[in-house]
């Protein structure tokens, strides 16, 4: 018999995974749902990027200025996923051109000091984002919902296409999700992507697909595969890029 409650507990699986909310315990059983749980992504996603739209949209009500309300919005998306994907973005620069080999890159994505790379790729991104959160706060909020929730969709993407690079980790034990689960993932993200951004969102899961498919293609060169990092830094790559592509349209 098909479990009603089901979509809500992927739902709040998902949440549990990338986000760091107060949320009740899951019972240990209910990990076992986590390649089922990747529809649930851009939903998390859409809701991280509601939280940053309206705090920044509050911040320009008061009237702070724009790069001010930027900086809020990015403060407080960051505090709700625990920085985690942009701690995979620092992890995959570190590794993927701090080793020449798929073992040393591995081993130096997991490694908790951060190195040189990483830190240009996270101020970079930061920066990138901050800017165009100013623009974006101002002519089109909708917009940073419409990247939150797009760019989480290009994860199970690759979670689904690349076999896993190590035999441990965060995407290890979350597992591999089924295409049928992994396609109304990419729909979820694409409909928000229409509902916020009209048109223009059907461009924006275009520039998400190829930053995925590059993405993907610079992993399995480097490590032969996935990792946590990776969908991390494969979120944040996305994330920019829709971002800076709304920033050009809008």
């Amino acid at each position: 018999m098909m479990d009603k409650n089901a979509p809500l507990r992927q739902l709040w699986l998902a949440a549990v995974l990338l986000t760091r909310l107060p949320l009740p315990h899951l019972p240990s059983e209910a990990f076992t749902q986590g390649p089922r749980a990747v529809w649930a992504y851009p939903v998390i996603g859409a809701t991280v990027g509601v939280l940053g739209a309206l705090t920044g949209s509050i911040a320009l009500t008061v009237g702070l200025p724009a790069v001010i309300a930027a900086l809020l919005a990015l403060a407080l998306m960051i505090a709700v996923t625990g920085a985690m994907h942009e701690d995979g973005l620092a992890d995959v620069f570190d590794g993927f051109w701090g080793g020449t080999t798929p073992e040393r890159r591995l081993e130096i994505m997991r490694d908790s000091q951060i190195g040189t790379y990483g830190v240009l790729a996270l101020v970079l991104v930061c920066a990138l984002k901050v800017s165009a959160f100013a623009v974006l706060l101002e002519s089109a909020p909708a917009a940073l919902i419409a990247a939150a929730a797009l760019s989480r969709s290009t994860m199970p993407v690759l979670m689904h296409k690349l076999a896993h690079a190590r035999k441990d980790g965060l995407s290890h034990s979350v597992g591999r999700p089924e295409g049928g689960v992994t396609l109304l993932g990419v729909g979820i993200g694409a409909l928000f992507a229409v509902l916020c951004l009209g048109l223009a969102g059907l461009f924006a899961l275009l520039v998400a697909g190829a930053i995925g498919a590059i993405c993907a293609f610079v992993a399995k060169r480097k490590i032969g595969g996935q990792t946590g990092d990776v969908l991390g830094a494969t979120q944040q790559i996305s994330e920019i890029s829709i971002l800076l592509t709304c920033v050009a349209l809008m």
